[in-house]
This record gives C-alpha cells, sequence and structure tokens, in this order.
C-alpha cells in the first residue's frame, strides 16, 4: 500500500524513491510483521486464555509428559501470525501485483480452516476437530482455486510448466494437470507443516527457515538481470513474493518468542496449516515446487514417517517407529525435547542450503 501511495511522489521526494526497492520493503515488511507480533502478543495470549481456560486438548495417547508439561497451554496462537502477516503484506507489498493475491487467499482460507479444526477440538475437548475428509475436500477446493488463478495470470509457457532444478531451461508442460499438481503442492506442504507441528518451536523455526530461502528465490527469479545469470527460470513480478516472504520470517520470529520453550501459546492449526499453504502456494509460483520438497525436506521427513506408520501398522499389525509423526519415536526413546527440536533445525538449516545450491549448480 505504502509503495502504490508514494510511488507517484518518487521523483520529487528522494525518501520515497526507497519505496521503490523490494529489498528495502521486504526488510520494512518482516520489522513491521515483528513489531506487532510483539506488541499483540501478550493481548492475544491473554485472551486466548481466557476463551480457552483449559487450553489445547492433549492426545492421551502420545508422550506422557506432555499431559503434564503443556497442559492448559493455549491454542490458536496462528491467528497471532496471520494478523502480523497480513498487515504487514499489505502495508508494504505492491497491491497491484498478480500474485500476492492467490498467496493471500491460500494463506487465509487454510488459516480459517484450521481455526475451525482447533474451535471444534476445543468445544469438544479432545482432539478431533474437523473431519479428515471434509478437510482435504476444502483444502483441495481452496488449493485449486488459488492454482486456476496462478495459472490465468501467469504467462505462458511458464504457466503450466514445471521447472526442474539443476538442470537448465528445464519446463515441462504439465498442461490442464498442472492446477491438480500445484494444489497438491499447497495441500502436502500444509499438511506437512501441520504434522511437524508438535514441539515447542518444533515447527516455526524450519518455516522461517524455508521463507528465508524463498525470499531470496523470488528476488532472483523476479530479477531478469539475476534469473538470466543463473539460468533460471524468469517469472516477472514474483519478485514481489520477497516481501510477502520477509513478511512471514518477521511474523514467524515474533510468535517463536512466545511459542520459544516452555511455550505460552501454540500455533495449532490455525498456524500450521496456513504457513504450509502459504509456503506451498510461493514455490508454485516461483516455479521452484522440487526445491520446495528439498529446503522443506523436515516436514517431508514428518509426513513421511506417519505414512510409513500407518502403511506398515494396516499391513503387519506392527509399528516402524514408536511413535509418529518422527519427534514423538525420538520423545519414547528418552531423548529431551529440546534436543530433539535443535536438532530438527540443524537438520532444516542443511536442508535450506542444499535447496539453494541448486541455484547456483546447472
Amino acid at each position: 500500500m505504502l509503495y502504490n501511495l508514494t510511488r507517484p511522489f518518487a521523483e520529487q521526494f528522494i525518501l520515497f524513491n526507497l519505496f521503490r526497492y523490494i529489498t528495502f520493503r521486504s526488510g520494512a515488511a518482516c520489522f513491521t510483521a515483528l513489531v506487532v507480533s510483539f506488541w499483540l502478543g501478550p493481548k492475544v495470549i491473554r485472551w486466548l486464555r481466557r476463551v480457552q481456560r483449559h487450553g489445547q486438548p492433549i492426545r492421551l495417547d502420545g508422550p506422557e509428559r506432555h499431559l503434564v508439561e503443556k497442559k492448559g497451554t493455549p491454542t490458536m496462537g496462528g491467528v497471532l501470525i496471520l494478523f502480523a502477516l497480513t498487515i504487514a503484506t499489505l502495508l508494504w507489498v505492491d497491491l497491484r501485483n498478480a500474485y500476492i493475491w492467490p498467496i493471500l487467499f491460500v494463506t487465509l482460507g487454510y488459516g480459517l480452516l484450521g481455526a475451525a479444526d482447533d474451535f471444534l477440538k476445543l468445544s469438544r475437548r479432545n482432539t478431533r476437530g474437523v473431519p479428515g475428509r471434509l478437510k482435504l475436500l476444502v483444502q483441495t477446493a481452496i488449493g485449486l482455486s488459488a492454482s486456476v488463478w496462478i495459472m490465468l495470470v501467469m504467462p505462458e509457457p511458464m504457466a503450466t510448466g514445471l521447472a526442474v532444478p539443476v538442470f537448465k531451461g528445464v519446463l515441462l508442460n504439465l498442461g490442464l494437470l498442472f492446477p491438480v499438481f500445484a494444489m497438491l503442492v499447497m495441500l502436502g506442504s500444509s499438511n506437512a507443516v501441520n504434522l511437524t507441528d508438535g514441539l515447542d518451536g518444533l515447527a516455526i523455526v524450519p518455516t522461517i527457515i524455508v521463507a528465508m530461502v524463498f525470499a531470496l528465490i523470488a528476488y532472483l527469479v523476479g530479477n531478469r538481470i539475476f534469473a538470466e545469470y543463473l539460468q533460471l527460470i524468469s517469472v516477472p513480478g514474483a519478485g514481489e513474493l520477497g516481501v510477502f516472504c520477509a513478511a512471514l520470517v518477521g511474523a514467524g520470529l515474533g510468535f517463536l518468542w512466545f511459542n520459544a520453550p516452555p511455550a505460552k501459546v501454540f500455533m495449532g492449526d490455525t498456524g500450521s496449516l496456513a504457513l504450509g499453504g502459504a509456503l506451498g502456494a510461493v514455490a508454485v509460483c516461483t516455479k521452484h515446487e522440487i526445491v520446495l520438497m528439498i529446503t522443506g525436506g523436515l516436514f517431508v521427513l514428518e509426513t513421511v514417517s506417519v505414512i510409513i506408520q500407518v502403511f506398515w501398522f494396516k499391513r503387519t499389525g506392527r509399528r516402524v517407529f514408536l511413535m509418529a509423526p518422527l519427534h514423538h519415536h525420538f520423545e519414547k526413546k528418552g531423548w529431551a525435547e529440546s534436543t530433539i527440536v535443535i536438532r530438527f533445525w540443524i537438520i532444516s538449516v542443511i536442508l535450506a542450503l542444499a535447496g539453494l545450491a541448486t541455484l547456483k549448480i546447472r
């Protein structure tokens, strides 16, 4: 918004000229989201404690210590992330950009679905929220709508193309299958972050790391000179998504302040579904869907552990892991929560560096 308001006066006022630069607005968006989170955090937590009273329902079949250590902690802290993210994005992004609106549509749409899921869990005082099939149906509808939207605003041949990392200039034409593929990226990313959100700080830091990577990717593919130099698929206008990703980093850091062990608030499905969907949508817009699987490899590992556990149990009646997702397996083995979280953060950093390496290897 500020970019659109100051742009006509950029020639007369040197200060307004700063608003032309994506790098400046990205930094400002990150700082704005961080400040909003710090300011609203205590107020939101007090409100959540007042309306929830008993806090997030804890799984009875989970690690025993959760019933003691995490009992009474309020959930739905994702509303803090979404509010800070949306305010910072709308304030600093170019509102004429075609990619911002489907990204926000996915983020807020998945956030509302997560909020409904959290509300039902709280009202019923159990861990069953929105029925699984209904949740998948809504996620599919939102993701498919956003995919078609992105396809319509993106020029050909990128609109239906899948870029392959490492191989320069390779763009696989998926045709009418592209909206389905893009929807699966958003849906898969959303649920993967949701499965990872089980320990204090476990999901939000990898999300921040992946957002930082995609802030850089968005800036590079949106800049024709850098894209040509690195031999990336250039996506005109995608640079503005760097502002969105920077705002996500700021909102995530602000939330981490209150989610650091011992957590004062959990993000709940309100935050995890929205953040995962946002990362998936950004990956689709920047044509780096496969790179998302690398940089977000921790989320992939958590998801695969659940798939393996369910498949093998149904087939043999035995479990591969002591408990799924994977972080609960290590809890059952006696690892301290802080040990699991920090080591998973380290894995996220390594995978992020691997994802960044694909930008240069051609």
